[in-house]
């Protein structure tokens, strides 16, 4: 037998294929054979990971030796990240900043986005201890490591990550004084501009006719060239960089009517007849350049408030940790610190009624701990010395002591925040359509405005050319590309948010959007359908236990964690073990006492030689219909077999007949005997199930249904449901699951309740509906208004749009998009 290629040379030892760990063969525990290739591990649970799908693993690049991978620490089944050393958790560095439209664009503090010019949003929310990158809230792949505008849309980047306490958007703030000193200087200049149509008889109806112009001028710069220099910035930005957006048609437009004006001002003789008016000079449009601006920036303020309002529900989840936390000292005194000061393996005192501060393990006490907040149990959950503590739930009636062990960004909740945040930087497939459109919509608005002009200047009445400068400005003004970009992207961002709230943790947009199609939904049976707590019901003797269990305790398997219970409640020595293997979906061997031990199903039993052939099972012991059997096998022999029930989770045949009514079908999986399986499903209500499937099979089994035209989603939270769960269209993982699981999975339940995949489904449907709406309203408004603006009512009804009437439009359309994905937050779940 060849062994793993992962040997170094110079050492005397083999790596680790999962961790890269160094691992002596002489003296390891773990091993399994792949290829005609032995591999070897430092634990279980890198031998479990390999065995789910090790040409994965052999084909990823090797871990550097000694890396060793930290265990995630389980808690309700949520990944957290390896705990860092004491001396650098609290500590941070500047948060990363990038674009809802643009991908890609990442920089660090906020600004506007290189590309489309909208400001710059948080990567994701989290406790302030992660750096600070700065995206585009269009184009997620837009990441810069400072503030800037985004290379795609012009708007200006926002940070990734936001801290729990909500800060001033730098952006917000200085748009919102431009815009104060835009109105300031706009409401005398449109007075001046419009007094004549106001009072006919005013002083400026005749006496000063060549003095207005200049006044309007000496008022209209500040704004134009000031208030709104970020616009022309992000539109010079956006032809430099080949991506015209908004910013481009709004520079274009205010350019053309400043420029025209001022000209118009300095040098009125040049123009001929077809531009001047009753009074022998051409039109000024000083007023329609400065409205522009200032109902622009008026635009940008409510709009980057509306989307501050975005990531509300995550900014919520970082408010449940408490400020303080009280640390014991080493001589038995105490004091309060603040949270950002806890250090991993410090002693905490949690007082009844307080908040957990930080991940950790129970020490001392007992007590019922609220873990609604975090995975919406509603009945609090038991806590006694070893028990896991979630930072952020609420601590009942007890006193608990307790060791941090994972602070600031390590925690449960910032690892859950940060899941979201990256969800919420995901693009629907849906939003494929807005790109396409996105890539020819504004230099054809660009075409169509210069086709404005020349049919106006052409055919349009006297001055010809006055109304097709205006008719052409209104144009650019009025178009909105950002209403387009922003309808997938927002309703994403809030509807994760939602879940969030609800216990439903989706990992991309894909699985949110693609959830609302699923039309069979395959569950595996335990830690799915069932609690995931086995319990040993009966068992041939002692010493089948025993030999059992020593095998058994080298396995993570759920089955595994009850045999060994169930011996060392009988006070059972367990023995050490050599050469144990984990064979995937069957059971485990290895020497127990010089004895070859064997435990697992049927089809392990078959497999060894020990059933089929003549050979008998033996007598059947207990456990009833519903319990799955662990066969021991000694030496190749039948010895005894061990049964082992799991109680069905709560509620789990309700939800099944909800998904049955709403006409979703449902596929039972389980390696567990055709009578126990058919047991299982009668409980819960499904007639579709297959027993004595194999991990691989799982996998098979969902082609099968896909290839039958079906949209499937895959329900399950162990290592051997992972394959299965990434090959689906929608991979749904209980909460209670396993790392691999949680990893392959789209969507995750904290929960690890069925009424959760009901919850995910309502989810779907409200935000692709969302979704919808915003695109519906975004090609609507630019149909309909493009055309107004370039004056397809005027040979009907004699009316013309003033660009000021454009400017409050096209402002006003991102708004609104924006304002519909946030009643999100109010869906009911």
């Amino acid at each position: 037998m060849e062994h793993t290629h992962a040997e170094k040379p110079g050492s005397s030892g083999l790596v680790d294929p999962v961790c890269g760990m160094k691992v002596d063969p002489a003296t390891a525990k773990f091993r399994t054979e792949y290829e005609g290739k032995s591999y070897f591990f430092c634990c279980a649970g890198c031998l479990s990971k390999f065995s789910a799908n090790p040409q994965q693993i052999l084909s990823a690049p090797p871990k550097p030796m000694g890396s060793g991978m930290v265990s995630l620490g389980m808690v309700q089944g949520i990944a957290a990240a390896p705990a860092k050393p004491a001396a650098t958790a609290g500590k941070g560095d500047a948060r990363i900043y990038v674009c809802p439209m643009c991908e890609g664009i990442r920089q660090v503090g906020p600004g506007p986005c290189p590309k489309c010019g909208m400001a710059l949003e948080p990567e994701s929310l989290a406790v302030p201890t992660t750096r600070t990158e700065w995206t585009c809230p269009m184009h997620a792949e837009i990441v810069r490591s400072g503030p800037g505008n985004c290379p795609i849309c012009g708007m200006a980047l926002e940070p990734r990550t936001v801290t729990a306490a909500e800060e001033e958007n730098p952006e917000l703030r200085d748009m919102t004084r431009r815009f104060w000193i835009g109105v300031g200087l706009t409401a005398p200049l449109l007075v001046i501009a419009m007094g004549s149509m106001l009072s006919p008889h005013s002083f400026m109806a005749s006496p000063w006719p060549s003095v207005l112009p200049w006044l309007e001028l000496i008022l209209a710069t500040p704004v134009v060239l000031w208030c709104g220099w970020p616009f022309f910035q992000r539109g010079w930005a956006s032809i430099v960089n080949r991506s015209t957006n908004m910013f481009t048609l709004i520079a274009m437009g205010t350019g053309v009517a400043y420029v025209f004006s001022l000209v118009a001002t300095i040098f009125p003789g040049i123009f001929p007849a077809s531009f001047r008016t009753m009074a022998d000079r051409p039109d000024v449009y000083f007023e329609a350049a400065a409205a522009i601006v200032t109902l622009v920036l008026l635009g940008q303020v409510m709009e980057l408030r509306a989307r501050s309002q975005t990531s509300s529900a995550i900014r919520a989840l970082l408010d449940l940790s408490p400020k303080m936390a009280r640390v014991i000292a080493g001589d038995g005194s105490e004091r309060d610190i603040p949270l950002d000061q806890v250090q991993v393996g410090e002693k905490l005192r949690v007082r009844p009624g307080e908040k957990v501060p930080v991940d950790g393990a129970v020490l001392e006490g007992s007590s019922a701990v609220d873990e609604s907040m975090i995975t919406g149990e509603s009945i609090p959950v038991e806590k006694t010395a070893g028990s896991r503590l979630i930072g952020a739930t609420v601590n009942g009636h007890g006193a608990l002591v307790m060791r941090a062990e994972r602070v600031g960004s390590e925690t449960m909740l910032a690892q859950i925040v940060k899941l979201v945040s990256q969800a919420q930087r995901t693009r629907a497939p849906i939003q494929r359509l807005a790109d396409r459109v996105a890539g020819w919509f504004v230099p054809a608005v660009i075409a169509i405005a210069v086709l404005t002009f020349v049919a106006w200047a052409v055919f349009g009445p006297e001055p010809r050319f006055a109304h097709a400068i205006v008719n052409a400005v209104a144009v650019l003004i009025i178009a909105c590309p950002c209403a387009l970009g922003l309808a997938t992207p927002m309703a994403i961002m809030v509807g994760t948010g939602r879940g969030a709230h609800a216990g439903v943790l989706i990992r991309n947009a894909e699985a949110l959007e693609t959830l609302e199609k699923v039309d069979t939904i395959v569950f595996d049976k335990t830690g799915t359908l069932t609690e995931g707590k086995p319990k040993v019901v009966a068992y041939s003797d002692a010493e089948v236990l025993r030999l059992a269990a020593s095998v058994e305790r080298a396995s993570e398997h759920p089955l595994a964690a009850a045999i060994v219970e169930m011996a060392r409640k009988q006070n059972l020595r367990l023995s050490e073990i050599s050469g144990f293997e984990y064979l995937a979906g069957t059971g485990v061997k290895a020497i127990v006492d010089g004895k070859r031990i064997a435990a697992g199903n049927r089809a392990l039993m078959t497999e060894i030689g020990v059933f089929g052939a003549g050979r008998k099972e033996g007598v059947l012991v207990g456990g009833g219909p519903g319990a799955t059997q662990v066969y021991v096998a000694i030496d190749g022999q039948y010895a005894g077999h061990i049964a082992v029930t799991d109680p069905l989770k709560r509620n789990a045949a309700a939800a099944l007949r909800e998904l049955k009514a709403q006409g979703v079908r449902l596929v039972m999986l389980t390696g567990d005997n055709q009578t126990t399986a058919q047991e299982i499903a009668r409980a819960v209500g499904i007639e579709d199930f297959k027993a004595e499937v194999l991990p691989a099979q799982k996998s098979e089994i969902v082609k099968v249904l896909q290839k039958e035209g079906h949209v499937v989603a895959m329900a399950g939270d162990g290592i051997n449901d992972a394959p299965a769960l990434a090959l689906a269209q929608v991979g749904i993982a209980m909460g209670t699951g396993t790392d691999v699981a949680l990893e392959s999975a789209g969507i995750t339940l904290l929960k690890g309740d069925l009424e959760g995949i009901l919850r995910a489904r309502k989810l779907s449907q409200a935000t692709m509906s969302n979704i919808r709406q915003n695109l519906f309203f975004a090609f609507i408004y630019n149909s309909i208004g493009v055309p107004i603006a370039a004056g397809v009512l005027y040979p009907f009804f004699g009316l013309l749009l003033s660009p000021i009437l454009a400017a409050a439009a096209m402002s006003f359309s991102s708004v609104s998009v924006i304002a519909n994905s946030l009643r999100l937050r109010r869906v009911r779940l």
